[in-house]
């Protein structure tokens, strides 16, 4: 039975109307799948990349089991869910709060850069659902300060990126730790891989296999093409010209590295440009603030290296520029998803130096399409672009003369004289003569 809208699907009223308010009538594919077997108590494990609304396919199955069977009396968190950033746990339990809102079911977050003292609430009050993130949530399993007992369902967001940041050690420690638990659902953007493959055998018990792969059809709703740049100094110039179109209203900037965010935010303001920025080791308040600012509409501009590449859900976000293409096509695919959301349309701009070439074919082979060139009449590159038999690689006769230069330059090594063949060099003693014995 396909289902179309959620009133199929058996949900308290209280839940119905929150989600009416959003104005969510019909469930997005991985919904439609996810939530009948997870509601049925079955484990799940889910591959929906970003943009496919798998949060809410989490949270609605585990907050109608909190309705289906409250407790007699408050106690520790029933409902712990896992994520791998800061913005994403805030994001999460934003959410779960929002479609709770005509419940009385309490929801906290546990997440690194906070105070400790902001936690106490979550160790003295009652929690039914808990969103984490893992360093600070063990730090407080091995104090003794979070009962873990209580859980009766472990989810998992984004595994693969939890994976890809090394925390495999640390959700399996958690995960012994909720051994009582009787149900796991994990989500992750891709299932490709023997390692996401292998952690959910550990984890999971018998799980429902479920996947919502709206690569093509999200895909046609983002336009995609790409402008060659020369170097850093023309690639600054066609971001700046590009971000002063009207169309432009509300954009994200993906840079590779942490300097590189602080230098782009230095360029466009220079050009009258605000903006606000997002990178690893801000504290959690500055984040918090930076993200707000851009819901608030107080900035347009947000530059941000790839830890806000998931989970970021700013709604009207009408265009994202790779001012660094990303290394891997699976992070241009999570960096483009920021925009076109909720059935909106969303454009995506690579600016493409000749070293990205080979990125960019990457790209163009993971989507099975290739990106279109562009051009800014009064920004036209000036050098040619790398041959396409090559696609970005330098050709056999530059590699070698590469190579032979390398030979020449290289500078001389004097051979090294070792200790023992230089010391004791004088004359050499003669034994001393044996003494004869009688």
């Amino acid at each position: 039975m396909t289902i179309t809208r959620f009133s199929e699907l058996e949900l308290d009223e209280r839940l119905l109307t929150a989600l009416s308010e959003k104005g969510y009538l019909r469930p997005t594919a991985i919904q439609a799948t996810a939530i009948p077997p997870a509601m049925d108590g079955r484990d799940v494990l889910g591959s929906a990349p970003t943009g496919t609304g798998k949060t809410a396919a989490f949270l609605l199955p585990v907050l109608q089991h909190l309705l289906d069977f409250p407790r007699k009396k408050s106690g520790p968190p029933r409902v712990l869910i896992l994520t791998p950033t800061r913005e994403l746990a805030m994001q999460v339990a934003e959410q779960a709060r929002e479609l709770a809102a005509h419940t009385s079911l309490d929801i906290a977050t546990i997440t690194g850069g906070v105070a400790y003292m902001n936690h106490a609430e979550v160790f003295s009050e009652n929690q039914d659902l808990v969103v984490a993130t893992t360093g600070r949530l063990l730090q407080y399993i091995r104090e003794e300060n979070f009962d873990c007992r209580a859980v009766e369902t472990l989810i998992l967001d984004e595994a693969d990126r939890m994976l890809d940041m090394g925390f495999s050690q640390d959700i399996e420690t958690i995960s012994a730790e909720t051994r009582w638990r009787n149900q796991t659902l994990l989500f992750s953007a891709t299932l490709e891989g023997d390692a996401i493959r292998d952690f959910a055998e550990r984890i999971l018990n018998d799980p429902v296999e479920v996947e919502a792969d709206p690569s093509r059809r999200e895909r046609k709703k983002i336009h995609q093409w790409y402008y060659r740049a020369d170097d850093l100094k023309h690639k600054t110039a066609l971001l700046i010209h590009l971000l002063q179109q009207p169309d432009v209203q509300k954009s994200v900037i993906f840079v590779r590295k942490r300097e590189r965010v602080h230098e782009l935010a230095t360029w466009l303001r220079e050009a009258n440009i605000a903006s606000c920025h997002l990178e690893g080791e801000m504290v959690q308040a500055k984040r918090n603030e930076a993200i707000k600012r851009m819901l608030d509409g107080r900035v347009n501009v947000l530059i941000a290296t790839d830890v806000a590449a998931r989970g970021l859900d700013i709604l009207d976000i009408t265009h994202v520029f790779n001012f660094d293409m990303p290394i891997t096509a699976d992070t241009y695919l999570h960096r483009i998803g920021r925009t076109g959301r909720a059935g909106r349309k969303g454009t995506a701009i690579s600016l493409v130096e000749a070293h990205d070439h080979l990125l960019l074919g990457k790209v163009s082979r993971y989507l099975n399409e290739p990106l279109k060139a562009r051009v800014i009449d009064s920004l036209r590159p000036i050098t040619k672009p790398p041959s396409e038999k090559n696609n970005g690689k330098p050709s056999k006769k530059v590699l070698a003369k590469r190579a032979e230069e390398k030979l020449k330059n290289k500078p001389k090594v004097k051979a090294k004289l070792r200790q023992r063949d230089v010391k004791n060099v004088g004359k050499r003693r003669k034994p001393a003569a044996k003494a004869h014995s009688d």
